[in-house]
Order: C-alpha cells, then sequence, then structure tokens
C-alpha cells in the first residue's frame, strides 16, 4: 500500500474544501435566485414641490430637490406567501393618495378595505379591481387593488410630489389597518404578508 506524503494530505484536503465550499455556494446562490429581489431600473432626481402642493398626511414624504431617488420596473417575486410593507394611504379626493385611482381614474372611500400595489405587483393593472388577502397583526383582511404605489417614476404634480414608490408596498387604507387591529398610534408601516384572495 502506497504512503501519502503529509504535504500530499494536506492538499488533497484543501482541494476537496475547495470544492465543497464551491458546490454550496452555488447551491446558496440558486437559493437566492429563487427569492428574487428584483434590481433597480433607474434613478431620478427629486426637485423640491411648489409651495403647498405636497400632502404630507399619513406621514408622505416630499420629494427633496437634488436627492437621487431608485426608481423600479418590478417587485419581489409572488409567493403564497408574498413579504411587504405595509403602509398607510388616502384614496379620497384631498387626500395624500393625490390622483384619482389607477384602476378606474375615481377616488374611493377610506372607510373600505382597498390598496394600493407596487408597479411590479399590479403587474400593468392586471390585478386591478382583484382581491388580495393581507396577513399581519395575527389576524387578516380581503382588500380590493384600485391603485398603483408607482415605483417607477414621482416627484411630480401627478405623484403628488412625492418620491417612487418602493418596490414591496402595499399601500392601504385606514380600513385596512382597523381589520388588522392594529393601534391607530402605530399606523403607518408594518411588515406583512399578502397573497391573491
Amino acid at each position: 500500500m502506497m504512503k501519502m506524503s503529509r504535504s500530499c494530505c494536506v492538499i488533497l484536503f484543501l482541494l476537496i474544501t475547495s470544492f465543497l465550499t464551491s458546490a454550496l455556494g452555488l447551491a446558496h446562490k440558486h437559493d437566492d435566485d429563487d427569492d428574487h429581489t428584483c434590481k433597480p431600473s433607474g434613478k431620478l432626481r427629486g426637485k423640491n414641490p411648489p409651495k403647498g402642493k405636497c400632502n404630507k398626511e399619513n406621514g408622505s414624504e416630499c420629494c427633496k430637490h437634488g436627492k437621487v431617488y431608485t426608481t423600479y420596473e418590478c417587485s419581489p417575486k409572488i409567493t403564497n406567501r408574498t413579504k411587504a410593507i405595509l403602509t398607510l394611504n388616502g384614496f379620497e379626493k384631498g387626500k395624500d393618495g393625490g390622483a384619482p385611482s389607477e384602476c378606474d381614474n375615481k377616488y374611493h372611500s377610506d372607510n373600505i378595505p382597498i390598496v394600493a400595489l407596487s408597479s411590479g405587483w399590479i403587474n400593468n393593472k392586471k390585478r386591478c379591481m382583484n382581491k388580495i388577502t393581507i396577513f399581519g397583526n395575527g389576524r387578516k383582511v380581503n382588500a380590493m387593488v384600485v391603485d398603483e404605489c408607482d415605483s417607477k417614476t414621482g416627484c411630480d404634480s401627478e405623484h403628488d410630489f412625492q418620491p417612487p414608490c418602493p418596490n414591496n408596498v402595499v399601500d392601504a387604507s385606514k380600513a385596512v389597518w382597523k381589520a388588522l387591529g392594529v393601534p391607530k398610534k402605530d399606523w403607518g408601516e408594518m411588515h406583512v404578508f399578502w397573497t391573491d384572495a
């Protein structure tokens, strides 16, 4: 039987370790690909809104001159438990939602469970007027999709001089927050899951 030198054993050990690390690294990369977080599509340079033209209701942010905002054409992959950030929006005339809803060009009562979805999730209006189920705070609620939370553009009059929306937002009426049993003092932002109803 042939004896291996000590240096030979060390080299063989390093080769096997390197191969296994590489293989596991590829498997891990594949898992990340399945998770699918989409890449930014561009940048948008903000400008200050005309005086009194940006509604800061519900904690809405106004664009700032010179600030660079990231834009997205896509949203994270939809699963049976899609992770999202639930935010608060006003869909009535004069509220922070700005223009009438994208799906039907109408304003809607904030007393009914309705939402705007990030651009990739609304999918060129294919999800318009459909219901989704939102899971959060140990409860769930069905809400109708009536609007787009535009992650492709912003900082203009159409978007109430607010920045582009993040690509993982379910922007909800106060009725959604109430149905999820969230205390009013905590309305604004919350991690949730959603799925098509």
